[in-house]
């Protein structure tokens, strides 16, 4: 229950955060395709922790495991079974969290629901989690870049209140990568890495935005009504730990303008395709793509776990006080680049497959 994402492109997690390991059942995947199982590492070392100085300290070097689904590197079109074994497990950390709760974080709810959690770390709660995640979607990016060239960015557009500047038709990975926040605005992000490494020491957190654009994807993806395109990525990247906030196109800033403002005219095309003047709509109409550039923004916390003292109480309601000895990200946000790629990935490589199934008989 609650562990699986997708319909016919289809991910399955399991596994805690200080248990043996992570791993992901993905179904859908279409067979004979030759996988590149590097591109997969790599997207899980963008991940991983212990990466840079403004990240976690726990050393896990998050190697896959290919269990199933795959003759050499060629998919069989069944299950394909992935797994990364923790390496770096440190459940003393947490063992005052058998007697308290920790602020803004699942321990309470987790007993609330199931009247038992995990005594390491967040459990099913933990950002480690999204291993899964970030595996799945490594084999979806490279159904869709095949047959497509569909590419899907992200970068950190904003830490607390130091906002980039950026292009989302122009931003590439590399420029991305090209800093330890993710924020390919070198001058940017020189001040953001200040700013993380300042609250770091001070036992506190910060949080921000993500900016993604999605640009090859073609038109006519999404689903009438409930399963429209946009809704999905929206439950996609809100079930990442830490989110808080979704905007596609416009969003927000859109409530300001008038109709005969917002509204993206259609350009002339000679060959039928569509095309529009602006792209307020983020290229996503009708809940079903347009062919532009689809252009989202995720908004997260800061990181609930910090080494300053906190008031709380232990699951009997009793008062008392915590300060986290955890090993944590002072911000989420560079890690969660390759996380929000891999959930739109999902949900893209998901609709094409149900567009197919619909259009295949015609």
């Amino acid at each position: 229950m609650g562990s699986s994402f997708g319909t016919l492109f289809r991910i399955s997690s399991f596994g805690e955060s200080h248990g043996g390991g992570v791993g992901v059942i993905v179904e859908g995947c279409p067979p004979r395709l030759e996988l590149d199982i590097g591109a997969i590492q790599a997207e899980l070392d963008r991940r991983r922790p212990g990466q840079s100085r403004i990240t976690t300290p726990r050393k896990e070097a998050d190697r896959i495991e290919i269990l199933s689904g795959l003759e050499g590197t060629m998919t069989l079109g069944t299950p394909i079974g992935m797994l990364v074994r923790n390496k770096d497990q440190r459940p003393g950390d947490y063992k005052t969290v058998e007697q308290a709760f920790r602020p803004s974080h699942a321990d309470a709810t987790y007993q609330a629901k199931y009247g038992i959690q995990a005594s390491s770390g967040g459990g099913r709660a933990s950002a480690r989690e999204t291993i899964a995640r970030v595996a799945g979607g490594a084999i979806a990016r490279q159904v869709l870049h095949r047959c497509h060239g569909t590419e899907v960015v992200a970068w950190v557009q904003r830490v607390q209140d130091i906002e980039a500047s950026v292009d989302p038709l122009s931003v590439s990975q590399a420029a991305v990568e090209s800093t330890i926040v993710r924020c390919p605005d070198g001058a940017t992000a020189r001040r953001m890495i200040a700013r993380i490494e300042q609250v770091g020491r001070e036992g506190d957190s910060i949080g921000g935005v993500l900016g993604c654009v999605v640009r090859g994807c073609p038109a006519g993806l999404g689903m009438p009504v409930f399963d429209k395109l946009e809704a999905d990525l929206a439950k996609a990247v809100m079930s990442l730990p830490a989110t808080k906030g979704f905007e596609i196109g416009s969003g927000f800033a859109g409530t300001y303008l008038r109709g005969s403002e917002h509204n993206d005219a259609f350009l002339p095309s000679e060959d039928g395709s569509i095309h529009t003047a602006t792209n307020n709509s983020g290229g996503i109409q009708g809940g079903i793509s347009n062919g532009e550039p689809i252009i989202l923004r995720v908004g997260f916390k800061p990181t609930a776990t910090i080494r300053k003292q906190q008031p709380t109480v232990t699951a009997s309601g009793q008062a008392t006080t915590l300060a986290a000895k955890g090993r944590h990200d002072p911000c989420v946000l560079p890690r969660a680049v390759p996380m929000v790629e891999a959930m739109v990935t999902l949900v893209l490589m998901d609709h094409l497959l149900r567009q197919q199934g619909q259009c295949s008989l015609w």
